[in-house]
């Protein structure tokens, strides 16, 4: 199965140089972050530099990536210059002749010592504010419609092979089965190492990674699993139980359900990030369990897989509509494992709207599929 890209809707490139342009006023931006980079101009290679000026955009890389990197701009609709090098010393100087002379604001939170001081030598540069960064939040039609498609390959893909869980097979097994069908269904790959932690210990580790052990009756299962659509994110998790579950496995489940469903509802525009993460923490507090929570509730999802705004506790950043987030609460306990219950959801004028649907109302493995 191959998705059409052509029939979603298309992403808005053609817009944002003048977004950025607006919160720039006079200044000069130079773009190096590449999910940065490729929400302002659509390129994704492996190296690449832009330069916004208020009379320029210039895209610079090298030359294994000329045609590419001029074809993208084209079909992105923006007017922008390519300049391709031959040598990595040939790039850094056609950096510096788009940017200067002048202040220039550059990305302090990507680029490392060694290149701002070297980039200092011949710019005048000043950290920027997260400009870029700031404008990625609110996700465009053509944005959400490849995170929805990426959500739902990977909602089929885990409602395909969870009921395998139970035959003996390994955490790797799994990943391996999981990425390869979100492969079938049209995903250009995972958005990250799928993680399948399983049992007392490997299931109590909220990041595990995915490794040879097998999967055996009475384990938790906790599977973090996403899909990479033309370089946009999903995300989601789901736990199960292998074999009939304990009256503890069960009580836990069904605390995080509850947790989650409360993220869920305290979603929406205005409502600070903190106040989403303490619908869910402090329901684990009143229950006696604040001390098997070990993370945030969630986060932005978009070009990369973790980017603002960032649910954790006491922050005090807005939701906005067109933000897209995770609500993902867990309870981890060395013994015990582990159950996390993770959706992916866009901020509306009315709350959240999900984009991930697999079912989540038991830790009980699902039926076989019959066809």
């Amino acid at each position: 199965m191959t998705l059409d890209l052509a029939a979603l809707p298309p992403i808005g490139y053609a817009e944002r140089p003048a977004a950025v342009r607006e919160r720039l006023g006079d200044a000069t931006l130079l773009v190096s972050t590449p999910s940065n980079i490729r929400w302002l101009t659509g390129f994704g290679g492996s190296l690449g530099w832009v330069v916004v000026a208020a009379d320029r955009l210039i895209l610079v890389t090298d030359g294994r990536y000329r045609e590419r990197a001029t074809a993208t701009v084209d079909a992105a609709g923006i007017d922008a210059d390519v300049v391709a090098a031959t040598t990595r010393a040939a790039v850094r100087d056609a950096v510096v002749a788009a940017a200067g002379p002048g202040p220039v604001r550059a990305e302090a939170d990507h680029l490392t010592h060694a290149a701002w001081t070297d980039l200092t030598t011949d710019l005048e540069l000043e950290p920027d504010d997260a400009t870029i960064v700031a404008l990625r939040r609110i996700k465009d039609a053509g944005e959400l419609a490849r995170m929805e498609a990426a959500a739902a390959m990977a909602d089929a893909a885990l409602a395909a092979v969870a009921p395998s869980l139970g035959d003996g097979i390994s955490e790797a097994d799994v990943r391996d089965e999981l990425e390869r069908l979100m492969r079938v269904h049209g995903a250009d790959g995972p958005s990250y190492p799928t993680i399948v932690g399983s049992g007392p210990q490997h299931g109590a580790r909220p990041h595990h990674e995915t490794g040879r052990r097998r999967i055996v009756e009475g384990d938790t299962v906790i599977i973090d699993v996403g899909a990479l659509v033309d370089g946009y994110h999903s995300d989601m998790t789901r736990t199960f139980v292998v074999g009939e579950p304990t009256a503890e496995q069960t009580a836990v489940y069904e605390l995080v359900r509850q947790a989650q469903q409360a993220g869920l509802d305290a979603v929406g525009p205005g409502v600070t990030a903190g106040a989403v993460d303490a619908a869910c923490r402090d329901l684990f507090a009143s229950a006696g369990y604040a001390d098997w929570y070990l993370h945030g509730t969630g986060h932005g999802v978009g070009l990369d897989i973790h980017e603002n705004p960032f649910a954790m506790a006491g922050s005090s950043v807005e939701l906005q509509v067109g933000d897209v987030v995770t609500v993902e609460p867990g309870l981890y306990r060395d013994g015990f494992g582990g159950v996390r219950i993770e959706d992916l959801v866009t901020v509306t004028s009315g709350g959240a709207r999900r984009l991930t649907h697999l079912s989540k109302d038991s830790p009980c493995l699902p039926s076989r599929p019959t066809t």
